[in-house]
């Protein structure tokens, strides 16, 4: 889920500050998982905070996304059986954030139910070289050399060392707001899922809005490439 429109939401209802958006946004992203845990859905993927808003948002708007997130992590944590992950780069990230973020994954570890990945400090393409740094850190710690490694690299052994290594790729990437594009959000594993997009405001998303959407991915004929 990638929502979107927090802040012009906030704008259209005369508020001053973009923070009423995010907290809106926020509250209906707990709204939305319950949608998805009630219909059976085993992961989700929340996109609330990339790299790029982190260098060329304002700070203060920045700050109080921060103060959202960290509510929102704990909040989540304290579900019962939801397993709450934190994906994305940890050393962009305040300490506080960062501990909040950490706490909340460690007291869900044992879970079994929703999976839920809060993408914090995030970037698609970060990812795909952190995983390949990884790699190369790892063969070279066992002794072997980068011309070895080039001919055994694969798609799956970069999926491994990906943030989400050992989850299934997502079915479906929804985005609301009306905007179509991907932001630099689960490149590598969105490579065969299906989109929706939705005209509705982050906070405005119906549950109504997020069945259309399934029954539309319900009635798509994935090919995977065949």
């Amino acid at each position: 889920m990638m929502i979107d429109g927090n802040r012009r939401w906030a704008r259209q209802l005369g508020y001053a500050s973009a923070a009423e958006g995010h907290r809106a946004g926020a509250a209906k992203m707990r709204e939305f998982l319950e949608w998805c845990d009630d219909l059976g859905v085993r992961v989700v993927s929340l996109y609330l905070l990339s790299s790029d808003n982190l260098r060329k948002r304002d700070s203060k708007e920045i700050g109080d996304l921060i103060e959202i997130i960290a509510e929102l992590a704990d909040t989540l944590s304290q579900h019962g059986s939801w397993r709450v992950q934190h994906v994305g780069r940890s050393d962009i990230l305040p300490t506080d954030l960062l501990r909040v973020l950490d706490e909340a994954q460690e007291r869900t570890a044992g879970h079994g139910g929703l999976h839920v990945n809060l993408a914090v400090g995030y970037g698609g393409r970060n990812e795909i070289v952190d995983a390949v740094r990884s790699i190369i850190a790892k063969h070279t710690a066992s002794g072997g050399t980068l011309e070895d490694l080039a001919t055994q690299l694969t798609p799956e052994m970069i999926g491994e060392h990906l943030y989400t290594g050992g989850q299934p790729d997502p079915d479906l990437v929804i985005r609301t707001s009306g905007e179509q594009r991907l932001s630099d959000f689960l490149l590598w594993q969105s490579a065969h899922s299906e989109f929706y997009f939705v005209e509705a405001l982050g906070p405005d998303l119906r549950q109504v809005d997020f069945l259309r959407a399934i029954r539309d991915y319900a009635d798509r004929d994935r090919r995977f490439g065949r």
